[in-house]
């Protein structure tokens, strides 16, 4: 009989409605060095024209496709349930508009322990270069030579946080800047953590109805409580931010349920992956 491999990781990628930033993410995942991950789409939706798009799909890996009525933003709840259904233990979380390194999945897996949280950083591309990545006719292999060589004129097309996008292999003369590159905040588009962890604070609090603070910020904090540590994965776990306009909302409503918690220092929350 043939050996069944477990798999070893599972990337739960938020969408909702596009296909085209999606396709290149996916697309991103052709050349990880390390391929032992399930692909889990974590749509906060059921739009037609994603499932049309992911039932053509050909990857190498097991995906799954979540999804959930669209009652506006439930990003929590649809993350909560992708937990749920994961079929392994090593969580790795993306957002839909985020190109992939070939090392991403490679040092979200090699470098992450139980009682470790991961966390990356993101480069913001300007609509020029995130046209071309898009198009396919820039390759995410080909992004370092291009930022190095162009950091200047990047800048001034618009891209934000060029530094986050530049790829240092820790076996190299700079490999110790990996080491002292620290991170105090999670974002919740480049992050993994192992499900121990995320059961022990009862996962994202679907208490948050907006977008930004509950899907990292206030995990950041309940992980700390319980005296996970934060690791830092920059320049290691390079992702590339496919431009678009901003989406955000007023986050004062947010921040009122995340410093409420605080004070009552309620690190597992209510409503979570169990309702309690």
């Amino acid at each position: 009989m043939p050996t069944i491999i477990a798999i070893q990781s599972s990337l739960i990628i938020s969408v909702y409605k596009n296909t085209s930033f999606l396709d290149a993410v996916l697309k991103s995942l052709l050349g990880q060095t390390f391929q032992n991950f399930e692909v889990i789409i974590s749509e906060d939706g059921n739009s037609e024209e994603m499932r049309d798009y992911l039932s053509q799909v050909d990857l190498p890996f097991p995906i799954q496709h979540l999804t959930q009525e669209d009652l506006g933003w439930r990003k929590n709840r649809a993350l909560n349930r992708a937990i749920r259904e994961a079929k392994s233990d090593w969580l790795v979380f993306i957002d839909g508009d985020c190109v992939l390194h070939s090392r991403f999945m490679e040092f979200h897996w090699k470098m992450g322990d139980e009682n470790s949280i991961l966390a990356g950083k993101r480069i913001k591309l300007d609509p020029e270069t995130s046209q071309l990545l898009i198009a396919g006719n820039l390759k995410p292999a080909d992004m370092n030579s291009k930022i190095l060589t162009n950091f200047s004129k990047l800048k001034k097309q618009g891209c934000v946080f060029i530094e986050e996008g530049i790829f240092i292999n820790p076996s190299d003369v700079l490999g110790f800047l990996t080491k002292v590159r620290k991170m105090r905040h999670l974002k919740g588009c480049n992050m993994s953590f192992h499900r121990k962890a995320i059961e022990a604070i009862n996962g994202f609090d679907e208490d948050y109805e907006k977008p930004a603070v509950g899907e990292d910020a206030d995990l950041l904090w309940r992980f700390q409580g319980l005296g996970y540590e934060l690791k830092s994965v920059r320049n290691l776990a390079v992702q590339y931010h496919l431009n678009h306009k901003e989406s955000w909302t007023d986050q004062e409503e947010n921040l009122q349920i995340m410093k409420s918690n605080q004070k009552e220092n309620r690190f597992i929350c209510k409503n979570g992956l169990i309702k309690l």
